[in-house]
């Protein structure tokens, strides 16, 4: 069999299997096929398919041509290199990527239409580097405020993390790589990632958790999907006959692959029976005694070959291509950075403007640019993906770019550099040579640079803030220990203000930060992101007016960290820890120069919040927040005109079609995120106060009035009934909110279901 006549890609795939009636049912277009294949296999080339064969690669099927299959990190850049069996740099030179911004920003910018392009070039991207399928989207629910990848993550609500799931996949796929959906499930916390037991039960889960995971399946036809390290009420991911099989795949229809996140694998017979296709990394479980479970008559072949058939779907559904038509150029595309600025220019997020510093004026002429942040990269660092970025615009490099002529920037850091861990792994040498570093995450402020930094300021007309968090803060394998600032900024902030009135904050990081200190002392508050490549580029033209900020906060600032529901409930942080993460353990020896077993201690969490999480609880049980979901400014102001439906009352299979204006009362053009939300009024089902089910992106030109309508299927408001195990659509009445955020409700209106 020739090799080229195995292969299509997946424009073929959908145009050879018109019939098929769900995205998932186009990757059985070659089943026949794929079936006298199997039926050629000896049981250990079969078996040979279910395992890594590097630390990157599973195996194809040499004898009939068929190539391995190829992965790629992500989620927010293809990853450079490594070698065939670690994470350290092969040291190439065509490996640099396109960094986009992280997942946090890119759910600010509540656009699916934004998400499908970041997902088109991060899968053009991955052809050019010839690989098959990319580790991403993460969209996970950002449960804890302190969670480690709440930057990965897209968003505390489900019906946001969907759409832009969705999105995310459809543009992946339509570029010709497969997506990898992870963590698959309820991955909601570093700390003791590798063991914890999550107990949810089922109504939260459906309705909350797996949410983003069945809209990429179901709708975007996502071709692979990775289990979490967790586990999820007593059963590893990764071995779950309730995720697995009698969800993903019995229920949605799931076709293609499943492989485990790297380490993640436990056991031969679980993970035969109830699942996992591929395991990452080793052969230890899905390797010879799996052919010796076969063999003996534990495990039946038909299931091994159930195995085969799903790897093979995405094999003959992603075009494989031949080393030696990859890697032959940088893989970063010019649509692919034009793609990042739009997402980090419509992401930033304007928190308040009270002093009404911003846009920056005309008559400003000295800019004391002050904090570390306004320098540091953020490609990578931490533990977890990065990319080797084509290059990296920092805000003060963005700042001094798109400066007007006259205009004069200084720069003072004002505070150290914290790594934490990675440098205490360098060794005291390190520290040593190099004082800027702080190995203390709340080391007081240097007198020397804050003396520095408070000279800049008292002289300049405006002064613009940097401070948030880092990659080694916010990072993969370990949750902050609070939602505090680092490195003394409060104090900064109010010593930069007591000499300086005019300044105006800018907060990089991926979640949020306790700002009640610096809310006190800063008129003008922006949150900016880890926001790629050119990040920096599309923040300047923010501060300077050349846009307007139009970014909507995609999680909750709580007031205090203890008001948010798993602290609430005292859920978290649990009692037992494991000596270290599973997966740094495993694989991080090439950073700490030691390799370490993890001991097996399985914590609890409980979601016992139920749906309550975010801004739901917040709503629910009256606590004041910081800055509510969906939050966010503009240079102008919005007018929402009266809301109506068209019609008064709904069956389930009906679409609520809901319509209003807004107009845009100031000078310029810019973008309002809408939202719709759903109040149940005199409900017997228990419910939030309120819950997000709509929401559209517009560009509104100056003095403009524009009519918009958002569809609400009403299937989308029924709830998981646990004694029938089915959904269930309650009868009565709703109203239906609409605003600028989730704290901002402008219009409503009643309807019957």
């Amino acid at each position: 069999m020739k090799k080229n006549s195995i292969f299509l890609s997946l424009a073929l795939v959908v145009a050879a299997c018109g019939q098929a009636t769900t995205p998932q049912e186009r990757l059985t277009a070659h089943d026949g096929e794929i079936n006298k294949i199997i039926a050629q296999m000896s049981l250990e080339e079969k078996v040979e398919m279910l395992h890594s064969k590097t630390n990157m690669s599973s195996e194809g099927v040499p004898r009939f041509g068929i190539q391995d299959i190829k992965y790629a990190d992500g989620p927010f850049g293809i990853r450079e290199e490594g070698v065939p069996h670690g994470f350290q740099s092969a040291g190439w030179v065509t490996d640099s990527a396109t960094y986009f911004p992280t997942g946090s920003a890119l759910a600010a910018t509540w656009s699916k239409e934004l998400a499908y392009k970041y997902g088109q070039g991060m899968g053009a991207e991955a052809r050019r580097r010839g690989k098959d399928i990319i580790l991403g989207p993460a969209v996970n629910i950002q449960r804890l405020p302190v969670g480690g990848r709440t930057y990965e993550y897209f968003s505390e609500d489900p019906m946001l993390a969907a759409v832009l799931g969705v999105g995310y996949v459809q543009g992946v796929q339509d570029a010709g790589t497969a997506a990898c959906v992870k963590h698959y499930a309820l991955n909601n916390q570093e700390l003791n990632r590798g063991s914890v037991n999550v107990v949810c039960d089922e109504r939260t889960m459906r309705e909350i958790y797996l949410k983003p995971f069945e809209a990429t399946v179901k709708e975007a036809g996502a071709m692979a999907i990775m289990p979490a390290y967790n586990k999820v009420n007593g059963f590893y991911c990764s071995e779950n006959e309730v995720l697995l099989n009698q969800i993903l795949r019995k229920e949605w229809g799931f076709r293609g692959l499943t492989v485990s996140d790297w380490g993640g694998t436990h056991s031969t017979m679980g993970a035969a029976l109830h699942g996992l296709d591929v395991q990452m990394t080793g052969d230890n479980y899905l390797g010879p005694a799996l052919i010796d479970s076969v063999k003996v008559g534990k495990v039946p072949e038909s299931v091994v070959d159930d195995k085969v058939r799903e790897i093979l779907r995405v094999r003959f559904a992603i075009e494989a291509i031949p080393d030696d038509k990859c890697n032959l150029e940088t893989a970063s595309l010019p649509e692919s950075r034009a793609t990042a600025y739009e997402v980090a220019s419509k992401s930033i997020t304007l928190l308040k403007n009270e002093g009404g510093l911003l846009p920056i004026k005309k008559d400003v002429k000295k800019i004391a640019v002050i904090g570390r942040n306004a320098i540091a990269l953020t490609q990578s660092g931490g533990m977890g993906a990065g990319v080797k970025s084509v290059y990296e615009v920092s805000p003060l490099q963005g700042l001094q770019n798109k400066k007007p002529e006259g205009v004069e920037i200084s720069y003072a850091p004002a505070y150290k550099d914290y790594m934490g861990m990675f440098a205490f792994w360098r060794g005291p040498e390190f520290l040593k040579n190099h004082p800027e570093i702080s190995a203390e995450i709340d080391a007081p402020a240097d007198p020397e640079m804050l003396a520095e930094a408070l000279a800049l300021a008292k002289d300049a007309d405006l002064v613009i803030y940097f401070f948030g968090t880092n990659k080694s803060i916010e990072t993969e394998g370990s949750d902050r220990e609070n939602i505090n600032l680092p490195l003394d900024q409060e104090r900064i902030a109010e010593e930069l203000a007591a000499v300086n009135p005019n300044i105006v904050g800018v907060m990089i990081s991926g979640g949020p930060c306790d700002l009640v200190r610096v809310e006190k002392c800063i008129p003008t508050l922006v949150q900016g992101w880890w926001n790629g490549l050119e990040g920096g580029n599309a923040l300047a033209d923010v501060l300077y007016g050349n846009i307007a900020p139009s970014g909507k906060l995609p999680f909750t600032f709580p007031v205090r960290l203890a008001d948010s529901p798993a602290y609430a409930l005292d859920n978290y942080p649990q009692k037992s820890e494991i000596e270290g993460d599973l997966f740094g353990n495993m694989y991080r020896q090439d950073v700490s120069g030691q390799r370490k077993r993890p001991r097996a201690v399985s914590s609890t969490a409980y979601y016992s919040e139920g749906s309550l999480v975010g801004y739901r609880w917040f709503d629910t049980k009256n606590v004041p927040v910081m800055y509510a979901f969906g939050h966010g400014l503009s240079y102008v102001d919005f007018a929402y005109g009266a809301v109506k439906t068209d019609k008064a009352s709904y069956k389930e299979d009906d679409t609520i079609k809901v319509t209003f204006d807004i107009t845009n009362e100031g000078g310029m053009a810019a973008d309002e995120v809408a939202q719709v939300y759903v109040h149940r009024v005199d409900a017997t089902v228990e419910w939030p106060f309120k819950e997000l089910k709509g929401f559209t992106r517009q560009t509104i030109n100056a003095g403009e009035k524009k009519v918009v309508t958002v569809e609400i299927p009403v299937r989308d408001l029924r709830y998981w009934d646990t004694v029938s195990g089915d959904w269930k659509l309650e009868h009565g009445k709703i109203d239906i909110l609409v605003g600028s955020a989730s704290d901002d409700i402008r219009q409503s209106v009643s309807v019957e279901i």
